[in-house]
């Protein structure tokens, strides 16, 4: 039975589970590509910026190259020589001061020959074909940009480059006094700007993303974890109940059958079955004057009352009656069992330790009902304790509940009489019907309760009871 229901369970709830998964592993794709993306598009723009602030710094540059460097060392020499120091120098401050706080490392300025005339760095001064090909674009009259970066080999493809320079080329031009018209080529420029503070701003950025990221995403998680929890809770209560349904509706189909039948072979057996007792006690009387000592009109008596006793577990299994609801009291009701059944309790040394509170509070049921079916407990923990041993009876109360717990130190059940325990005609005993259990069932039900039986970890058997206070 278990290995059915959680077939059942687990067929219904693995299209769930499956889309649930499926879909938390999408959105995350779908978060990875989409952070992927906008780290791309950060650096893109970062890139063009840096262009962009590049293309100002040379027009600036070539501005005041042009009119602080080129147009007065023409007029007072004639000619521009940069390997005089003078002019070099001159050159050097007007390069520094229009550059000074900006974020450059480096300045070349190559000539008509992709030969460096300027650099920051004197050791260039005279070096040749250094340029490449953003040289020879440049001399053309294009601007040309280079990203280099340099740093750990798996650092660069993470997008934290140990320092990133953005090499720019750009023409030199002349310019018309005053105006900033563009005119021939003079030269080329090369300035180096130092962009990695700008690259690590976007770093942090890629950090920042990664970590939103994965508290979204562990926040959806464990948002779907609990939303699959809740629907396998909902989905084994809904497969449990249409279990327990299936159970009573089979149930009652047997019950209505069963009843049917008994009420039939009731009738036509209790009045032979009557005739034949009052034959045997008749006899019995008979007997007394002829020979007192035959014992078979006693056990004709005996058997044909014991098969009436057997019809009538079959009636009140097959159609129990409705109770008739009134004011009880448990204890007054285990009360007159335990009185019942004391000479039994004594004769097989089992000893009753009863603890139920004077202030249980009442509940409306058929006291004759619960008589009959707490009995039936009670039989079946004295019968499960040949040899002796200890029943306790003790009771709990709510608002809306009384539980009352009938607790054996006997052997217990197995597993398989445990699942077996409840169906009709089911019985470990040599004698007996094995509808006992089931009429108590019968009963607790009738008032709205529950019963189920289970094994104490110190051993024997626990039947808790569980009646409403109101109907």
């Amino acid at each position: 039975m278990k290995s059915r229901a959680n077939s059942e369970k687990i067929k219904p709830f693995r299209l769930v589970k499956y889309f649930t998964f499926s879909s938390l592993i999408a959105v995350f794709i779908g978060t990875l590509v989409l952070s992927l993306l906008n780290i791309h598009w950060a650096r893109s723009f970062q890139l063009k910026k840096s262009q962009a602030y590049a293309l100002v710094l040379m027009e600036n540059l070539n501005h005041q190259v042009f009119l602080q460097f080129i147009v007065p060392v023409v007029l007072k020499y004639g000619k521009i020589e940069l390997s005089n120091p003078e002019q070099f120098q001159r050159m050097d401050n007007v390069v520094r001061s229009t550059l000074h706080s900006f974020h450059v490392a480096m300045v070349n300025i190559y000539d008509m020959k992709n030969k460096i005339s300027y650099s920051f760095d004197p050791e260039l001064v005279g070096k040749e074909n250094l340029g490449g090909a953003l040289y020879t674009r440049a001399r053309e009259g294009h601007i040309g940009y280079k990203l280099v970066q340099q740093g750990y080999k798996w650092g660069i493809p993470l997008g934290i480059p140990k320092k990133s320079l953005l090499i720019t080329f750009a023409p030199l031009r002349a310019e018309r006094e005053f105006l900033r018209i563009s005119g021939p080529v003079l030269g080329v420029v090369e300035i180096v700007q130092d962009v990695t503070e700008d690259y690590r701003a976007i770093f942090r950025y890629q950090v920042t993303i990664i970590i939103t990221s994965t508290l979204v995403m562990s926040i959806l998680l464990l948002v779907l974890i609990f939303v699959v929890k809740r629907g396998e809770a909902i989905i084994e209560k809904r497969s449990l109940e249409r279990q327990r349904l299936e159970q009573k509706l089979n149930r009652a189909r047997h019950l209505s059958s069963l009843g049917e039948m008994t009420a039939g072979v009731s009738h036509e057996i209790r009045n032979p079955l009557g005739i034949i007792k009052s034959s045997a006690e008749l006899l019995k009387k008979k007997m007394a004057v002829v020979d007192p000592g035959n014992p078979i009109p006693d056990v004709i008596v005996q058997e044909a009352t014991r098969l009436n006793n057997i019809i009538t577990d079959f009636l009140n299994f097959a159609k129990p009656r409705e109770p008739d609801l009134a004011p009880c009291c448990l204890g007054d009701i285990v009360a007159r069992n335990i009185g019942f059944l004391a000479p039994r309790f004594r004769e097989q040394g089992i000893v009753v330790e009863q603890r139920l509170d004077d202030d249980l509070p009442q509940i409306h049921a058929d006291a004759n009902m619960l008589y009959q079916a707490f009995l039936n407990i009670l039989l079946n923990a004295l019968q499960a304790m040949p040899d002796g041993g200890t029943i306790r009876i003790h009771a709990e109360a709510d608002d809306a509940r009384v539980r009352l717990f009938f607790e054996d130190t006997g052997p217990g059940f197995s597993e398989e009489i445990g699942e077996k325990i409840w169906d009709p005609f089911f019985t470990t005993k040599e004698k007996g019907t094995g509808l006992g259990l089931g009429i108590v069932r019968n009963i607790i039900e009738a008032h709205g309760g529950t019963i189920h039986m289970e094994n104490r970890e110190q051993g024997g058997a626990r039947v808790v009871v569980e009646l409403p206070l109101e109907p």
